[in-house]
């Protein structure tokens, strides 16, 4: 059986040996990067000291994770972290696939491509920098705080306030991923059959019933794939551009798992197995929610990453 397979290994590698050296240094980068400190996770069941090291510090069991069940951050952080990620799904997710519908029913190819343009350059913008955007946009005299003013609101520091927090990062984060990953659908609809279309137009349908008869459908199977990798991470959220925007002020909303691990963690009490503990459970339930999105999708549709 091991001559079998080592024999239909040799034959494949020597088909394809271009792809799998190209294939190599990815491979490594995640096995020395993504796997290889997976085996850190230990001490998320251990009560870690630097002095003693990975191997010579105590068990201590699941006491981390009673702990943090226990706290008194638990659901505020859960709450936080699932509602805003249930915000992303329910307005970032779609509005990279509308933006991308919209741009390819343009006619006009420069003016096409200027919107894109446009629209592409807050990606490659460095967040510090879109941060300290955003902080100047919605300061006590930024132009958004400016606009509501006019529109009756009354005149305050938007990022002050707990219950503003949630809209800004979501409209901020449409305004600075929409261009970037519409992309992906853009490729995808420039993938779908022509014969579809010129089949739709003897029929008579016009360029909106095209676009959800026609359009719509040929991307799907990319929507569905991207909706399930986001289900999978609902429990995880950038915590960089939340780092730059919230205060302590605005903890109540703002203050995430991702953020309470580093607090934690990395900064001023160091207490490495109690973050390693909380990451762990967030990892777990990700992947968990991951597998169900993915049996889900498989029962309902064709698509599913496995």
């Amino acid at each position: 059986m091991m001559k079998v397979w080592s024999s239909a290994i040799r034959k494949d590698f020597r088909l394809h040996k271009y792809l799998y050296i190209m294939i190599f240094p990815v491979a490594l980068h995640y096995l020395l990067f993504q796997y290889v400190p997976m085996y850190g996770a230990i001490i998320a069941f251990k009560d870690y000291q630097v002095a003693k090291g990975l191997f010579d510090s105590p068990w201590v069991g699941w006491k981390h994770f009673v702990d943090f069940f226990d706290s008194y951050y638990f659901w505020r952080l859960l709450t936080n972290t699932f509602m805003l990620n249930l915000y992303q799904l329910l307005f970032v997710f779609p509005a990279p696939i509308l933006f991308a519908l919209l741009l390819n029913e343009l006619v006009g190819k420069r003016f096409k491509r200027v919107v894109q343009t446009v629209t592409y350059l807050p990606h490659f913008i460095s967040l510090i920098v879109i941060c300290g955007m955003i902080t100047q946009f919605v300061s006590r005299d930024g132009v958004v705080t400016d606009l509501l003013v006019w529109l009756g609101m009354e005149r305050t520091a938007l990022l002050g306030h707990p219950e503003n927090f949630r809209t800004i990062y979501i409209v901020s984060d449409i305004w600075q991923t929409i261009g970037w990953s519409s992309i992906i659908y853009l490729a995808a609809i420039s993938g779908v059959n022509p014969e579809l279309y010129e089949a739709a137009r003897m029929d008579g349908a016009g360029r909106a019933k095209q676009m959800f008869h026609v359009t719509l459908p040929g991307i799907a199977p990319i929507i569905v794939i991207l909706l399930i990798l986001k289900i999978g991470s609902m429990l995880d959220i950038g915590f960089e551009k939340i780092i730059l925007l919230y205060n302590p002020n605005t903890y109540a909303t703002a203050d995430v798992i991702n953020t309470f691990v580093y607090r934690r963690g990395l900064t001023s009490t160091l207490e490495f197995s109690y973050a390693t503990a909380v990451g762990l459970f967030q990892a777990t339930v990700n992947f968990l929610m991951l597998v169900f999105a993915n049996w889900f999708s498989r029962k309902v549709s064709e698509t599913s990453l496995w």
